[in-house]
């Protein structure tokens, strides 16, 4: 115990007498360990592990794909429900309803989002509930009613009934209609937002539902796929408006969406830090082998002197051990930091709401274990040179002059080039997230967001239920809103919210072959929706609010639909008919799906696939001709629009006393900005840059330790040169020249990887790592770096007094 504290010491002090060694070998370890620790602590608590729900592996939704490949889920009624439970691979159906409630405001209604559930839900997903009970089947028995019982979500709770745990028995008002109070659900249960009720199924044909299937146990998503393929088609074949003509069952996991969305991002942040941890641990490498060969005579002295080779190599093991475990421990707390930055920086709703992200400790271990194995293998390195060298040897040779240097300059050599190739890499990769995500942000919208906020307006259930009525309300609304003071344009679009924007539709050109029906963009708005986004006109003209309010057959286009359809005829002269998917509670204008619209009107193209995507063709309609139960409205502002959300409030509250605005109302431009494709790519620019600039920063300071190490050890050497008659830049190319190869060939390697998994990046990143001019300005900037890291202890060489360096043999 004595002699292992004698080692503690002696490390100690060894490491307090080399402050810049300690400190870089410190923060690479810290570095390396934190970062990769924290991204794939991400990854599989968002991705691979999110939901606390019992076998969510085995919770699918059931969802279609289209010859175009675009996914829609499938919307079943009462009787094709209890049709998917006869299916043999299901075990149960979870059916769910959304809908909007009002909740009494001091000043206005506030709106509730109302999660209407089967009795079976809460006990299949196997979440107990915090407070009370969840919802049960004997709370909505078939034929009967359901019973007026309601279960909060856990924020919903905390915010309205400040976790007070007497709420059980309390009635809540919605609608102006009491619910007693059952239970509060668990803070990892996000089914639904805000209020959970009994979901009363009926056997109307007209009335659908949101489903999710439980298969059972072993039961493959090919193998559901198929099963469920027969019983869509006779859903199909009972409901042929609401499907598409060709589709396929597509059985995917819950948390598809989530990878599709951000996974690729993730998993690529995961390769960028495994990197970063490579460079790292080749960092602390390269100290430590470049340190142990100046202590090589050093070492000899002491084997000389009596010394067991045993007890040299548990002084070395000592040194390391205490350098890789402060810098593991660092680099715990690192992750904890690094983990906070990335939870600022990952977009919203990027992630399963249910996901809890912490620190993962398997990976923290292995981590920390590889910081551990690489500090002990070459903290080594020197005892096991020392082994293969006869001390005598050591001792006759120069002090500063390295035992086995071409062995030891080769290894230091092959690590620099590694380091090199990595760093080049993660530049590489970094300068293609960062080019993206500028041509995103300099890509022409063609539409201007500023001033404009987008309201999401509700209908009560069972109101406004014909055709007539619900047009006339909608008109109401939009009239209120627009004679607001500040108001300069108010205009409605359903589904209709730029850069992602309409529905899936297929039209026919008149006078042309039938052929098969052609897939475009419909957009449903009124004819204010033009001016509140400046969109220009090119040709003919808006439809007029008398036609609007009438639900007029009329159409206009956008540029791209114009060029592609009619690229030799004047779209003007020409009409269309259009097909759209119904769904239930859209009401349709009468004989809207027979008529042929004739295009009044062309307007010029913006983004509506999203800002990556190129613009496809798009066909404008009055949004009277499709009317579901709510409404977005644009509305265009001449202050700030969020400082007037009151004022529209208070109008629309004037016309009807329970009229809501559905919450999360926004500015068209943050709309833009918290949106999935600008969300990723800016995540993608921040980390990859970073991590790029923390990859070279280790390179520079690796590359500058051997160099001045190098420089140390042939101090002698430069001063007999020097007296000799050799002139300082004799010098500096002798020592940019013991550099230059093991530079060089890291940037070939680091072209080459880029250019090799360039096809493999292309599948989860839009840019391309083998752009000539971001390897190039890579190469270029790696190449600057290195010059520094060798220029400094080269200039250093250069000065070098020859009767000073005699003197240190």
């Amino acid at each position: 115990m004595h002699s292992l504290l004698q080692d503690l010491r002696y490390s100690l002090r060894q490491l307090i007498k080399s402050p810049g060694f300690a400190l870089t070998a410190l923060i690479s370890l810290a570095l390396g360990i934190g970062a990769s620790t924290a991204v794939f602590s991400v990854i599989y608590a968002g991705l691979l592990h999110p939901y606390p729900y019992r076998a969510a592996d085995r919770i699918v939704p059931l969802k279609i794909v289209d010859k175009r490949g675009e996914s829609t889920g499938v919307n079943p009624t009462g009787p094709q429900i209890q049709a998917l439970q006869q299916v043999p691979i299901v075990e149960s159906v979870l059916t769910t309803g959304y809908h909007a409630m009002n909740l009494k405001g001091p000043e206005f209604p506030e709106s509730v989002s109302v999660t209407s559930v089967s009795g079976n839900l809460f006990s299949d997903l196997g979440v107990p509930p915090l407070l009370g009970r969840g919802i049960l089947p004997s709370d909505a028995l078939e034929g009967r009613d359901a019973q007026n019982v309601a279960v909060l979500s856990y924020n919903f709770w905390q915010e309205h009934f400040f976790a007070n745990p007497d709420v059980l028995g309390r009635a809540l008002q919605l609608d102006h209609q009491n619910y007693q109070i059952v239970g509060v659900a668990a803070p990892r249960f996000k089914w639904g937002d805000d209020v959970y009720l009994p979901l009363q199924m009926t056997q109307d044909p007209e009335e659908t539902f949101i489903v999710w299937l439980r298969l059972k146990p072993g039961v493959t998503y090919a193998a559901a796929s198929a099963a469920l393929q027969p019983v869509v088609e006779q859903f199909a074949r009972d409901m042929p408006k609401r499907f598409p003509e060709y589709f396929k069952v597509h059985i995917e996991s819950l948390n598809a969406w989530a990878f599709r969305r951000i996974g690729g991002t993730l998993y690529l942040m995961l390769s960028a830090v495994m990197l970063l941890l490579a460079i790292g641990c080749g960092n602390v490498s390269i100290l430590l082998l470049a340190r142990g060969t100046a202590r090589q005579h050093e070492l000899a002295v002491r084997a000389a002197v009596g010394a067991a080779r045993g007890r040299i190599v548990r002084q070395l093991l000592t040194e390391s051990l205490l350098l890789a475990t402060a810098g593991a421990a660092l680099g715990i707390l690192t992750s904890y930091g690094i983990l906070a930055g990335i939870h600022l920086l990952l977009p919203p709703y990027a992630l399963p709401r249910e996901a809890v992200i912490r620190i993962n400790l398997p990976v923290l271990f292995f981590s920390v274990g590889v910081a551990l194995a690489t500090g002990m293998l070459f903290g080594l390195w020197p005892a096991l040179q020392l082994s293969r060298t006869q001390v005598g040897e050591i001792m006759k040779s120069n002090t500063r002059r390295m035992t086995g240097s071409t062995r030891a300059r080769r290894t230091h050599s092959l690590l620099i080039a590694g380091q090199i190739a990595l760093t080049l890499l993660l530049l590489s990769a970094a300068g293609s997230a960062m080019k993206t995500f500028v041509a995103m942000l300099h890509r022409p919208l063609g539409y201007d967001p500023d001033h404009v906020m987008a309201l999401q307006i509700p209908l009560r259930d069972n109101s406004y239920n014909t055709w007539t009525t619900r047009a006339a309300y909608f008109e109401q609304l939009r009239a209120k809103v627009a004679e607001t003071s500040g108001v300069t344009t108010a205009a409605i679009s359903i589904f209709s919210n730029p850069p992602r924007s309409g529905w899936d539709g297929r039209f026919e050109i008149l006078g042309k072959p039938a052929g098969e029906p052609q897939s475009v963009y419909v957009l449903l708005v009124s004819p204010e929706y033009f001016a509140a986004l400046h969109i220009p006109l090119l040709q003919g003209r808006v439809w007029t609010a008398a036609e609007n309010h009438n639900a007029a057959p009329v159409a206009m286009i956008n540029r791209t639909f114009a060029n592609r359809f009619f690229s030799n005829d004047d779209a003007l002269k020409q009409s269309l008919k259009v097909k759209l998917v119904e769904a239930s509670q859209i009401l349709s204008a009468p004989k809207f799906e027979d008529s042929w619209l004739p295009i009044v009107g062309v307007v010029d193209d913006f983004l509506n696939d999203g800002l990556s995507n190129p613009i496809q063709p798009a066909i404008f309609v009055p949004y009277t001709l499709k009317l579901p139960p709510g409404v977005q409205m644009l509305v265009r502002t001449a202050a700030p629009p969020l400082t007037l959300l009151h004022s529209v409030q208070a109008q629309l509250v004037g016309l009807n006393p329970d009229q809501q605005i559905r919450g999360g109302t926004e500015e068209l431009a943050r709309w833009i900005s918290n949106g999935p494709e600008w969300q990723r790519e800016h995540l993608a620019a921040w980390i990859f840059g970073i991590f790029a600039w923390l990859a070279l920063t280790l390179a520079a300071v690796g590359l500058y330790s051997v160099v001045s190490y190098t420089v140390a050890q042939r101090t002698s050497e430069f001063g007999i040169r020097v007296a000799l008659g050799a002139r300082r830049r004799d010098l500096l190319r002798i020592v940019f020249a013991s550099t230059l190869t093991s530079v060089g060939a890291g940037i070939i390697a680091g072209v080459a990887l880029s250019v090799a998994i360039s096809t493999i990046l292309a599948k989860w990143a839009e840019g391309s790592v083998r752009d000539p001019v971001i390897l190039l300005v890579g190469v270029l900037l790696l190449g600057l770096v290195a010059g520094i890291a060798c220029g400094i202890p080269a200039r250093h060489a250069s000065d070098v007094d020859p009767m000073t360096a005699l003197r240190c043999e």
